[in-house]
């Protein structure tokens, strides 16, 4: 249950951005969403549209506050993170001054938890002992997180619907109005039921206004599952 609905990712989102900006462990604020919802039907359109499925843990500074947010995203299949399979992590850092630098490695099984617990063993030992987090926890400072709703970028949209005259022309006037452009429309042949896939792919989009479209999708008596929405990463 952890791994699936994104806990695991975003126990150690939180502590990586405590190491990385100094602030207070913040895991309760911590914007959280696993893979439960994502099907065969989904990994293939991704496949087709060139992107990979991955869990992703997301944390940026602005100023002077901080995004922590998990999530299932697509990943271009030619970036480094749609190559981590299995047991493997990775963990991506950007700095102003250094770039992009990407590091992999195991993040599950006996071995490699084995070898942490005595590494530290053996430094407790030695007597180099230093702070978890490079400073001392009564200096880590509290700042402000971002909401998801802040988040802006391009989605995925995959409906299912009756294969019906104007189903299209709907969808489009609601994300219309909610000021979202679409980038791409792939409808499949319906199916026995006479159901058919509808995969949107969007341009720019701010969250809330995506949040208010899907709702709004919804209600209509055509569309006959909840709605699947995916980010596209943009790194």
């Amino acid at each position: 249950t952890f791994d699936i609905d994104g806990i695991d990712a975003a126990h150690k989102l939180a502590l990586l951005a405590s190491l990385a900006f100094g602030t207070k462990l913040d895991f309760d604020n911590v914007y959280v969403e696993g893979i439960r919802g994502i099907s065969p039907v989904d990994m293939a359109f991704a496949e087709e549209l060139g992107y990979r499925i991955k869990l992703l843990g997301m944390a940026q500074y602005h100023n002077d506050s901080i995004s922590q947010w998990v999530y299932p995203a697509m990943v271009r299949k030619s970036h480094p993170i749609a190559r981590v399979d299995g047991v493997f992590n990775a963990v991506v850092t950007a700095g102003d001054s250094i770039g992009v630098s990407v590091m992999e490695g195991l993040g599950a099984g006996g071995g490699p938890t084995a070898s942490a617990v005595i590494a530290d063993i053996i430094d407790i030992a030695s007597g180099r002992m230093y702070p978890v987090f490079g400073l001392p926890v009564d200096r880590l400072y509290p700042i402000k997180t971002q909401s998801i709703e802040n988040y802006e970028g391009t989605y995925y949209l995959r409906l299912k619907v009756v294969d019906t005259p104007g189903v299209v022309a709907a969808i489009s006037a609601i994300l219309r109005d909610e000021k979202i452009s679409i980038e791409s429309i792939i409808q499949r042949s319906r199916t026995h039921n006479g159901l058919v896939n509808l995969v949107i792919t969007t341009h720019q989009a701010k969250e809330h206004a995506i949040q208010v479209a899907m709702a709004k999708i919804r209600q209509f008596d055509w569309v006959k599952d909840k709605p699947h929405l995916l980010r596209i990463a943009a790194f």
